[in-house]
């Protein structure tokens, strides 16, 4: 029989020692690293491997599809979108089949999993999740992707300081494209609103709820649609206004910005047969203006939304340096002496608050979280020990006039969601 021909980017001694000559169906603890982890409803078997200290995901598909899932997934990583990362792939000539292999997700859960803890009757929760899917695909469109199969099943989420991040993680039908249609938009839109309320009612059916509550998961599930239409809109508005009002070339920005968009380029071209009009065209860059803001000054590679809260916590270290050295301290300074006097030590502590569960800075936002909600009630700052006492017994007060709500996920025990809808 012909060899299986290999195609690992992570040559690690265990990846190359796993039995790539059986059929994935074969693999069995003990011979194989095995770990039990639940996968949502797929068309493939899906095992999950742990060697060289790493989690990987192995899929066996036919060779043709996994190729080109392969493909695909490398030009998502090129394109540095919110994608699985692809670790290898190998074809079995004798079996006729191939297995794709792909870096785990570490710190991330199925939204069925999720779906299955939270309350019927608090949709702002589901909001969170939602408003996740609706960016994710409208970033993949920006860049040219077709998913073809966006569904709660091939979507996993992942927490970004206090907001979701929402991960592609099956691209069996995605395709690259130089540019997507109108129509393209339009029917990938579609397949996602038609999978989620499909997959909502059948997880709604298997939880014993209410068959009433089906008519609110369609519902939500159509509001993706709106949730998608506003963000492409935003990015891709080209207003007119007269030359005198050029001043809301700077409040675009900032909207842009305030979403976490970076802008590449402004462009003010006067209008034809209209004197004195202008329409502006903003060329905007990827989702992650405060992240590299944080990483110029810091060095800290994060998440948008995790930088959004550092940055915050940056700039109060910054207006207590000035009130106590009497002067103005610059960012830079601040920046400096914040990374090695705060955040440093105080990420470590809040890490093993939570048993080293997640990441440290994910902790140290969710610290900076609830000190905020106990001062809040506490009608002043508590600072971080009383903090980090509330962190690592998993408990924050109940504060309905903040707007907040604890969630627990699979993977990290402690959450906090704003609900800003209710």
């Amino acid at each position: 029989m012909p060899p299986p021909e290999l195609r690992l980017r992570a040559p690690t001694p265990g990846l190359l020692a796993l039995p790539w000559d059986r059929p994935l169906s074969q693999w069995l603890v003990p011979d194989v690293p095995l770990r039990d982890i639940a996968v949502g409803p797929s068309r493939h078997l899906v095992k999950f491997v742990e060697c060289d200290g790493r989690l990987w995901a192995v899929k066996d598909l036919p060779p043709r599809i996994a190729a080109r899932e392969y493909a695909v997934l490398r030009s998502l990583e090129e394109m540095a979108l919110p994608a699985v990362r692809p670790a290898g792939l190998v074809l079995q000539p004798d079996l006729d089949t191939a297995l794709l292999v792909t870096r785990y997700l570490e710190g991330s859960w199925q939204y069925r999993r999720l779906f299955m803890r939270l309350p019927p009757d608090q949709p702002a929760h589901r909001s969170r999740l939602f408003d996740a899917m609706a960016s994710l695909l409208v970033e993949l469109h920006r860049h040219g992707i077709f998913w073809g199969d966006c569904s709660l099943a091939n979507t996993l989420f992942s927490r970004d300081g206090q907001v979701l991040q929402a991960w592609l993680v099956d691209a069996e039908t995605s395709e690259v494209h130089p540019q997507l249609s109108a129509g393209q938009r339009e029917l990938d839109i579609d397949i996602l609103v038609q999978n989620v309320a499909a997959g909502m009612i059948d997880l709604a059916a298997r939880l014993d709820r209410p068959p009433e509550l089906h008519a609110t998961l369609i519902a939500e599930a159509h509001g993706i649609r709106r949730r998608y239409d506003r963000l492409w809109e935003t990015l891709h508005s080209e207003p007119v206004f007269g030359f005198a009002d050029r001043y809301r070339v700077e409040s675009t920005i900032r909207k842009l910005n305030e979403l976490g968009f970076a802008v590449d380029e402004v462009s003010l071209q006067p209008v034809a047969a209209e004197a004195d009009q202008l329409r502006l065209r903003v060329a905007v860059g990827d989702r992650t203006y405060h992240a590299q803001h944080l990483r110029q000054l810091t060095g800290l590679d994060t998440g948008e939304g995790q930088a959004r809260i550092l940055l915050g916590d940056l700039h109060a270290f910054q207006v207590q340096l000035c009130r106590e050295a009497g002067e103005e301290v610059d960012e830079e300074t601040a920046a400096r002496l914040w990374v090695m006097e705060v955040a440093t030590p105080t990420m470590y502590r809040a890490h093993q608050a939570v048993g080293r569960t997640g990441t440290a800075i994910q902790a140290y936002c969710d610290l900076l979280e609830v000190r905020w909600l106990l001062s809040e009630q506490a009608c002043r700052d508590v600072g971080n020990e009383r903090a980090l006492v509330a962190l690592g017994e998993r408990s924050v007060p109940s504060d309905s006039a903040a707007k907040l709500a604890v969630v627990e996920t699979p993977t990290e025990p402690f959450a906090v969601l704003h609900d800003d809808d209710s």
